[in-house]
């Protein structure tokens, strides 16, 4: 028998039986659930990643549907679980999925939604704090500080490196790496250079009318180039920020080999996934170019790094936080906890899950569709005409 699980428990005679296995930031996403007779039942465990075998004590014997989050394995044994229970119905509280088997959800006829359109500007914007703080070595510089070590202005304390004028890499323009781009071009005047598969029109001529102002106004116009092959990039470019999706393709596309090709002084930005970087080569890298720097949201065995990494002084850590500032994190609950209520109401699925604005504006009532359904055509639901 499982054991029991802590919960907080919302709307305790609503209909419906809406679990999350965490508690979310904001109310909203609640209270749009509790007034379409939802009971919510949120786990309250001490424990930050919770077990398979917790969530079938969350899953129980009768569930409609549940809000999950990216470090719990969502596989068979949930899915077939929450259908038993009666739930059809379930939505991860990230844009990415990689802890999901959708082909287990399809075989069960669970929906799965996700929660994009929410978090490109936030997470553009951790992948320049990284940036800048690897390039003027800020981590370092409060470290010394915090342990009194400061006793007078050096020339050569903490040099670091000037952004103005240099190039920026952009490994993946979509809507992340778009953004970031834009934000270090026009926040620091640096030339792009970029790798994609499709091109990146509207950053391009961005980027274009950009260097036309500059030039308007007696300075330096800014340039791009759309490279013809990763490896372009990583040997001409400054900063190299890393927003490719991650699959087969993609892990460790930051290798030895690759690494070596970039310049003494480069820095890697990653906020995209952490297995997209060979971790433990970077580590070797790090040690052999002290000069060479890397910020990092993700890690490749998160939570673990690999070893040597936190010793790495050139190295910017934090915990998986590109998305956590307030006004995105209490959107992401909204549009997780809308998906499974569509589902749960039979609602259609919105036509573009990248344009969440209605869903998220509190000063009237959300569309009735879900926001976002990742496998919404394997399993034939209908799209809205909203």
């Amino acid at each position: 028998m499982a054991k029991p699980i802590s919960i907080e428990v919302w709307n305790p005679s609503g209909k419906h039986r809406v679990v999350s296995t965490k508690s979310m930031p904001g109310t909203r996403w609640i209270r749009l659930l509790t007034d379409q007779d939802c009971r919510v039942e949120i786990c309250t465990e001490k424990k930050t990643i919770l077990s398979v075998d917790d969530i079938l004590a969350l899953i129980g014997d009768r569930c409609d549907g549940v809000i999950g989050q990216l470090t719990e394995d969502w596989g068979e044994v949930l899915f077939s679980a929450l259908r038993r229970a009666g739930g059809t119905a379930f939505s991860n509280m990230a844009v990415g999925y990689n802890n999901v088997d959708v082909t287990a959800a399809n075989k069960y006829g669970v929906a799965v939604g996700n929660t994009p359109g929410v978090l490109t500007e936030t997470t553009a914007e951790l992948a320049a704090s990284l940036s800048l703080a690897a390039a003027r070595r800020i981590v370092e510089a409060d470290q010394f500080m915090r342990a009194g070590l400061y006793d007078g202005w050096l020339p050569h304390l903490f040099v670091g490196n000037l952004l103005k004028g240099q190039t920026v890499g952009v490994i993946g323009a979509g809507r992340i790496g778009s953004a970031y781009a834009r934000m270090m071009i026009e926040g620091f005047k640096m030339n792009l250079i970029y790798y994609d598969l499709y091109q990146a029109t509207r950053l391009e001529k961005f980027v274009t009318a950009y260097g036309q102002f500059l030039k308007a106004n007696g300075e330096q116009p800014v340039t791009w180039k759309r490279a013809a092959t990763m490896e372009d990039v990583l040997r001409e470019a400054d900063v190299i920020s890393l927003h490719p999706v991650l699959d087969k393709t993609t892990y460790h596309l930051i290798n030895t080999q690759r690494l070596s090709i970039m310049k003494k002084e480069a820095i890697l930005i990653n906020a995209s996934r952490g297995p997209v970087i060979d971790e433990a080569a970077l580590v070797e890298h790090l040690k052999a170019n002290p000069m060479f720097r890397v910020g990092l949201d993700v890690f490749e065995d998160e939570p673990f790094m690999k070893p040597g990494l936190a010793e790495q002084k050139n190295a910017v850590v934090v915990p998986h936080i590109a998305s956590a500032s307030k006004w995105t994190r209490e959107g992401m609950a909204t549009l997780a906890a809308l998906n499974v209520l569509g589902k749960i109401k039979g609602y259609p699925i919105w036509s573009n899950p990248n344009s969440v604005e209605p869903f998220l504006d509190e000063n009237s009532p959300p569309p009735a569709a879900c926001p976002s359904i990742v496998n919404a055509k394997q399993l034939g639901l209908p799209v809205s005409k909203l």
